[in-house]
């Protein structure tokens, strides 16, 4: 750990010398510019065809879903559509569409498009990553130019829930069709408050307002956007989008480092918010079909051996809280017995499991089993935090016995590598908004290769998981998703790590930040965001 804390207190003392002030080295942001600062980019802006969060802060900028998510992560709203029903044996959901909306390009919107979208979307041709969000379509049809009914084979206890994610934004089928495999890549065409200008991977995307949008959700003031343009720009180093908005290059950042922000609420200039219904957690996954990965007494003693309480104080800065469960106790459907059931740090613990599973150490301080070193391959996206947990998990690994090797990518290549099930391992962070929702996007077996980078297969998590999407009544649906979070908590495909808090930071001629936090994302829709200057 010492390495951990040389850069520690490098990247404290950096901190300090942000705080002072840092001279600017750019322009200051433009009259009517709302200049977003991120740490990463994603490869491709796509609604369909991405999980990326990065993807979903300009995603949910570009284009609307039929209803909307309220600031408590729970409640849905009206988006575009203005009201629905739900058959009582909860099958058909039909969609009253607001009228006068239109696609950037000033197309009207109709049924039609909506119909397109969600089909698009469930394409299996398409390989989308999240396509079961949508449940077991039977037939979505456009019964009016404004009445979409939306059919399904099986209840889905959480389709609306799902339907307010950016996958299920509607897109323009003709850009769609004229762009092919660079939809979201060349350009975009959606029926959001802005509309796409220009992208640079790895540093700007400039989106403009669309004049016609007066639609926006009701948990905003303001149904219109107030600013006439946003870019979005890409600064991996955190010292330096501190800086930018301190002194007036930048406006708003949710990638805010830790490290610095006892020290951010000391200046007046600067405001933070936090957002305190906020599900995003950190987790390394395990290959179990590979060989080392695929002994449950090494997945296990991985989750004994690593401090995860000095992960989150020496990586995080105590800012996060340490992940001791698949499912955050906040979420609807945590398991506390499963819970109660996840490894405990026990590092001799650990040594005594690989001794029993017949894990020897071997003279170079790597245990060895039947001519198979207890070494591993793991990936992990280039970022501040994932590259701080790699070292720590690397050292507590090595403790034991078990060797950990790291290769870090960049975001806009690390999707792409993370397909080619070339790793044992990976870290990656991730949002849901109840235990359904998280334990149904990663473990599937129906899933795999993407998401369940896994390859986890198992028939009694397959079945649990359908019971609880299926259930009507809430109490089955916990019981299902219960026993489930039990059954991985048992076979450890994970190494749950840090929960993460999600706060904003923004600069002094800007008003109406408030963070959101849908799938990770703080600005949202942005509607009541204003700048003064």
């Amino acid at each position: 750990m010492m390495k951990l804390r040389r850069r520690t207190a490098a990247l404290l003392a950096g901190t300090a010398l942000t705080l002072a002030g840092l001279p600017a080295a750019a322009q200051m942001a433009p009259r009517d510019t709302l200049v977003v600062l991120r740490e990463i980019d994603a490869d491709r802006y796509d609604p369909a065809r991405t999980s990326a969060t990065a993807a979903g802060e300009a995603l949910f900028l570009l284009t609307d879903t039929l209803v909307s998510m309220d600031w408590d992560q729970k409640t849905v709203r009206p988006g575009l559509a203005e009201s629905w029903t739900v058959s009582e044996d909860g099958k058909l959901y039909t969609f009253k569409l607001k009228q006068g909306v239109k696609f950037c390009d000033g197309k009207p919107m109709t049924a039609k498009d909506v119909v397109y979208t969600l089909n698009r979307f469930i394409d299996p041709a398409l390989r989308g990553p999240v396509r079961w969000r949508a449940g077991k379509v039977k037939e979505i049809r456009a019964a009016d130019d404004f009445t979409v009914e939306y059919e399904l084979q099986e209840p889905f206890s959480e389709l609306l829930t799902q339907l307010a994610q950016y996958f299920t934004g509607i897109v323009d089928q003709a850009t769609v069709e004229k762009l092919g495999d660079n939809f979201g890549v060349q350009g975009f065409n959606g029926v959001g408050p802005y509309c796409w200008q220009s992208w640079q991977p790895r540093q700007d995307m400039v989106l403009t307002k669309n004049p016609a949008y007066n639609w926006g959700s009701p948990i905003y003031q303001n149904p219109s956007p107030q600013v006439g343009r946003i870019i979005l720009r890409v600064i991996p180093e955190a010292n330096t989008r501190l800086a930018a908005v301190q002194s007036g290059q930048g406006d708003v950042t949710q990638w805010i480092p830790y490290f610095a922000l006892e020290g951010l609420k000391r200046i007046p200039t600067v405001k933070l918010q936090q957002q305190p219904n906020y599900f995003y957690d950190n987790f390394m996954g395990f290959r179990v079909d590979k060989p080392v990965m695929n002994d449950p007494a090494v997945r296990r003693a991985i989750n004994m051996a690593v401090d995860k309480a000095a992960i989150n104080k020496a990586v995080w800065f105590g800012a996060g809280e340490v992940a001791d469960s698949y499912v955050n106790p906040k979420a609807l459907d945590y398991s506390a017995e499963a819970a109660a059931k996840m490894p405990k740090l026990d590092v001799e613990g650990a040594r005594k499991l690989l001794d029993e599973a017949g894990w020897t150490m071997g003279g170079d301080g790597v245990r060895a089993k039947d001519g198979q070193r207890a070494s591993f391959l793991a990936y992990a996206i280039q970022q501040q935090y994932n590259n701080g947990m790699m070292q720590a998990i690397q050292a507590d690994l090595r403790r034991i016995g078990i060797e950990m090797r790291v290769q870090l990518w960049d975001a806009t290549v690390a999707w792409g590598k993370l397909a080619t099930q070339e790793f044992d391992a990976f870290i990656i962070s991730y949002p849901y908004a109840s235990a359904t929702d998280a334990l149904a996007l990663y473990f599937p077996s129906a899933n795999r290769p993407t998401p369940n980078r896994m390859n986890w297969n198992n028939p009694d998590t397959d079945r649990l998981i359908d019971a609880a999407k299926a259930a009507i009544d809430p109490a089955t649906r916990a019981k299902a998703i219960g026993e489930a979070q039990m059954i991985l908590t048992e076979q450890s495909p994970w190494l749950p790590l840090i929960r993460q808090p999600l706060w904003v930071m923004s600069g002094q001629r800007v008003e109406g930040v408030r963070p959101h936090g849908i799938y990770g994302v703080a600005l949202y829709k942005g509607l009541d965001i204003r700048l003064t200057r």
